[in-house]
């Protein structure tokens, strides 16, 4: 399975080169901070918009939904208009995008603001995952490139909830969103130091194919949410989830027959390409679906303020980012494929440790489980990316770079929508059994609603209601990471039986 390296460039990479992999930097800090900067603000949003459950899942998931549609359109654009000059409008464009985030007055308001931060995030991570690859030609030095990447980007998801825990501490909810301003300023100024490519034969491609991508994709991931949400199948799910398949396929094969196809299907008959890929989405899958529970675990059922639980986290960022730069070393021992195996076997490991968590819980246990999960997860994402561009040919390798960050993008969407839409069917569920049916909507979607309610109540029954919907969402993230690690189990037996059949 292990890919056969194509000859490296005799021109290494220099002082300036590493000074631009720096430069790029801050969009990437920026796009990943803020795919998780809103999770320790949901508790203030809920009180302040009161959002309902579905409401309050759509302001996280659909920035990855939009900005996972748009990669692969955004990254053919950059071949054509140039990477740099794309980026740098991207830049500014999302830089306004969470302006208007920061002020929403209602959660439409801030959903369609999420919508747009998801679109111009998709112009900035294939142009700056294209920079890299267009400044690192020698192998070693490339690998070790997406390895401070990776780094950076599982940093700044991370830094994300710690950022935004000390802007809640000082300032409202909307402060959260306006990080990207400095960062931007930051970005604007260094970036004569960046090359510009552009594609002299780059072929036109087809709007209409793009919008098949976007349209199926985005049908199966709404009726998929309703069917979780709602607990059952009617006819506006049924309809959304076929039709979304039906038009998926259709995009499939017109890439069999287009003159310039948005997907390279040629190369998902590499069979390292394709295991790769699915092990990028199902990792990505897992620690955004469970980390969504985590944040909002920290808060609302320990009772951390915004920068306690932030705090938190610092360790956890600590050693992913150490493994992120650390991971590429290991090539000096063991191949790839073992690297990418040993990230999903912590990554179960953290799981199972996460699973025993409950209203009370022993920090130690919390914290080593968070820090192991994390780890896991950038082991995993930092060689997979790699694995990926390696066995790609290398004409082709531009497009397996988009295809893998389109990889890990839905990986996260999916993840967020679909455990999530599980944890909250199985909340209403446990909140349904609750004595008092005079609940708000809120209260039963919601445990940050519930919490709210219970303060409402007599001092005996908001009691009671605060330690039942604790339980319930406690219930609620035992389901999700019994899901997650059958998932990471399945990927483990896998990625085993492709290694052995390649190695034979």
């Amino acid at each position: 399975m292990e890919p056969h390296l194509t000859m490296a460039s005799s021109t290494r990479a220099g002082r300036r080169e590493w000074i631009g992999l720096a430069v790029l930097i801050f969009p990437t800090l920026l796009v990943s901070m803020d795919s998780t900067v809103t999770y320790l603000a949901l508790p203030a949003i809920s009180a302040e918009l009161k959002p309902t459950g579905s409401q309050l899942l759509w302001i996280t998931d659909i920035y990855t939904f939009l900005e996972g549609g748009f990669l692969i359109i955004m990254g053919a654009l950059g071949d054509r208009v140039g990477r740099k000059r794309l980026l740098m409008i991207g830049f500014i464009l999302f830089a306004a995008a969470s302006v208007m985030a920061a002020f929403a007055g209602s959660p439409a308001w801030l959903i369609a603001a999420r919508a747009l931060l998801g679109m111009t995030g998709a112009i900035i991570l294939p142009c700056t995952l294209s920079l890299i690859r267009s400044l690192f030609h020698d192998d070693r030095q490339r690998t070790a490139a997406f390895g401070l990447y990776t780094a950076s980007y599982s940093g700044g998801t991370m830094l994300g909830p710690l950022i935004g825990g000390v802007l809640l501490t000082h300032f409202w909810w909307g402060s959260v969103f306006l990080i990207s301003v400095p960062l931007m300023l930051l970005f604007l100024f260094a970036s004569p130091l960046l090359p510009e490519y552009r594609d002299p034969e780059a072929k036109q491609f087809s709007l209409m194919n793009a919008l098949l991508l976007l349209t199926g994709t985005l049908s199966v991931i709404f009726g998929v949410k309703r069917i979780a949400e709602s607990g059952g199948m009617d006819w506006i799910s049924l309809t959304t989830v076929l039709g979304g398949l039906v038009i998926s396929g259709i995009f499939v094969y017109s890439q069999t027959i287009v003159r310039n196809p948005l997907l390279n299907l040629s190369l998902f008959r590499i069979p390292a390409f394709s295991v790769t890929l699915s092990t990028l989405f199902l990792g990505l899958f897992c620690w955004a679906g469970l980390y969504l529970f985590l944040t909002q675990y920290m808060q609302l059922v320990l009772g951390y303020d915004p920068l306690k639980a932030g705090l938190l986290t610092l360790l956890p960022v600590a050693i992913t980012v150490a493994g992120c730069i650390l991971a590429p070393q290991t090539l000096r021992w063991v191949s790839r494929s073992v690297t990418i195996l040993l990230g999903n076997v912590l990554m179960l490991g953290s799981i199972v440790l996460l699973a025993q968590l409950s209203t009370a819980t022993d920090l130690f246990l919390l914290i080593a489980g968070f820090a192991g999960f994390n780890l896991g997860c950038g082991i995993v994402v930092t060689m997979g990316i790699d694995m990926v561009v390696s066995v790609a040919p290398h004409e082709q390798a531009g497009a397996a770079s988009g295809i893998s960050e389109s990889s890990t993008t839905f990986g996260q969407a999916f993840g967020v929508a679909l455990l999530g839409s599980v944890g909250t069917a199985v909340y209403r569920s446990k909140m349904s059994a609750f004595a008092d049916t005079t609940l708000s909507e809120e209260a039963h979607g919601t445990l940050g609603g519930a919490l709210e309610a219970s303060k409402q109540l007599p001092i005996d029954a908001g009691l009671a209601l605060a330690n039942h919907a604790r339980q319930a969402f406690v219930d609620s993230f035992h389901m999700a990471s019994l899901l997650a690690a059958a998932a990471i189990l399945l990927m483990i037996g896998v990625f085993l039986a492709v290694m052995k059949r390649s190695s034979q």
